[in-house]
């Protein structure tokens, strides 16, 4: 009797080895609901199946372990193509990483040699096994890209979060590329849409796929009900600081309406918002970052320098304790009070100089020596530092000049190709709860004002000028260093476990 394909595929993904985190060098514990959705989204006669569960759950390694299953494992085919879909190229990266994780740790490093190739460059991200010749691909929600590909498995991460502009006709391409090859099968998961937004996911989930295991809350359940919790987050008996972590949003939900809906969204998984909105991020995101956390090494600063009379802004962040905090500085000429005039802000720069999250200077132009000194202060010494391309040598001199130890220095272009990967891992970020501010007249006047823009690919990035439907005279200076000040820091992360201290300007 031949074994099912979802017994085989199980056995497979028990096999695996955690590579990261709590349980390293241990196999990976297939969870119940985990093994249910395999049994049933690998059931003779399914093509389509959907899986909806809130954040935390281990959702992102649990697709990995499908994906490395295209390779080696008993989805693998010859020659057969596993497409990996996300929001972006970057989100896609980060589950095609996972799934060079798990190989890694059955077949050492992934060469040549050792009959694989992979590939990570800004255009293209692959791993593929030379001996079959399976490969797995990552692409961005790109309709174009999607055309044209025969795959035998489909992997569709986070659809909530695809831009609307975009989200159907890439689904579109998937799906009817899936009988271009017998058996294909199409996975998609992730948390809800937002009800009534007619999203193809929502549908999928409410009976549209072939098969669908949802994972959610009831929309007006208590936050401290801990059935709900469990209702929405399955992996909870396994996860003790996903618990712990729960445990205490829902306290501060309980007695804050300003984190209800963060909370209802991202731990009831009662859906979630489209990353289609021109915000950056939404009012209860941000709300639900609020708190108390220390400056602590390493630190990653985000550079916002303006021309001439402009606002200039330093973020800074820190990697371990998530902290987030923002100064900024204006000349004196003209004053504060007939800048809050012009740009229809009252008083609110006058009030930022008495909290200290302004500064004010002599003449007609920021001193960006001084300035940097004041950042240094601020924030302490930084490991990274990202800033725009446009006044790169004008920025070495001053951070020269103002004694700023020597760090790796990414330069940042603002369009597309740099502004939506920052972007993209600001909101990421934001919404894991990685962030934590102080409260900040300055960052959360300049977040309220931040909007987006998107190109034909669905890429967002941040709107400047009269762009899109931001004012023109928004000042939203603030949070376009912030969000490079988080995007350098995430894209470094694992690296600074080792920090390799220098001048180097890459980008």
């Amino acid at each position: 009797m031949i074994e099912p394909l979802s017994d085989r595929l199980l056995a497979y993904i028990g096999g695996l080895t955690i590579s990261q985190g709590e349980g390293v060098g241990k196999p990976l514990q297939v969870m119940p609901w985990e093994a249910d959705f395999v049994r049933g989204a690998f059931a003779p006669g399914v093509q389509v199946a959907a899986l909806t569960v809130a954040r935390g759950n281990g959702k992102t390694a649990f697709c990995a372990a499908i994906g490395a299953a295209g390779l080696d494992g008993p989805l693998a085919r010859p020659r057969g193509q596993v497409i990996v879909a996300a929001a972006s190229l970057n989100q896609a990266r980060v589950l095609n990483d996972h799934v060079r994780a798990f190989l890694e740790a059955k077949h050492g490093k992934l060469t040549k040699a050792n009959g694989w190739r992979s590939v990570d460059s800004p255009n293209l991200v692959l791993t593929a096994n030379l001996h079959t010749g399976a490969e797995l691909r990552a692409i961005a929600s790109d309709p174009a890209r999607a055309h044209g590909l025969a795959p035998s498995l489909v992997l569709v991460d986070e659809p909530a979060q695809h831009p609307r502009s975009v989200r159907d006709r890439l689904w579109a391409a998937l799906a009817t590329s899936l009988g271009k090859m017998p058996g294909s099968r199409a996975i998609v998961l992730g948390t809800k849409p937002v009800a009534g937004a007619g999203h193809y996911f929502t549908e999928m989930l409410e009976g549209g796929a072939d098969y669908f295991q949802v994972h959610d809350a009831p929309a007006d359940a208590d936050p401290r009900d801990e059935a709900a919790w469990l209702a929405a987050n399955p992996s909870l008996p396994y996860f003790p600081a996903l618990r712990a972590t729960i445990a205490r949003e829902a306290r501060r939900a309980a007695t804050n309406g300003e984190l209800l809906p963060a909370f209802r969204a991202l731990r009831l998984n009662a859906g979630v918002p489209d990353v289609d909105s021109s915000e950056l991020v939404s009012a209860a995101a941000f709300q639900q970052c609020l708190g108390v956390a220390e400056m602590e090494p390493p630190v990653a600063w985000g550079v916002d320098l303006a021309s001439g009379g402009a606002m200039s802004a330093v973020a800074g962040y820190s990697l371990k304790t998530g902290a987030l905090d923002v100064i900024a500085a204006f000349p004196a000429v003209p004053s504060l009070a007939e800048r809050g005039r012009k740009d229809g802000v009252g008083d609110a720069y006058v009030r930022m100089r008495d909290r200290g999250e302004l500064r004010v200077h002599p003449g007609h132009t920021v001193k960006l020596e001084a300035f940097l000194r004041d950042a240094l202060e601020r924030f302490g010494p930084p490991d990274l530092i990202a800033a725009d391309y446009h006044r790169r040598a004008e920025l070495m001199d001053a951070l020269e000049a103002a004694d700023v130890p020597r760090a790796k220095l990414e330069l940042r272009r603002h369009g597309y190709n740099d502004g939506a990967e920052d972007v993209s891992r600001f909101r990421r970020a934001v919404l894991d709860r990685r962030v934590v501010v102080a409260r900040s007249l300055l960052l959360a006047t300049a977040i309220g004002e931040a909007r987006t823009v998107s190109n034909a690919a669905g890429m967002e990035k941040l709107a400047k000028a009269n762009e899109g439907i931001r004012r023109q005279l928004a000042r939203d200076d603030a949070a376009a260093a912030a969000i490079v000040a988080v995007g350098i820091a995430e894209r470094n992360r694992s690296k600074l476990e080792r920090p390799r201290i220098r001048w180097a300007v890459a980008g």
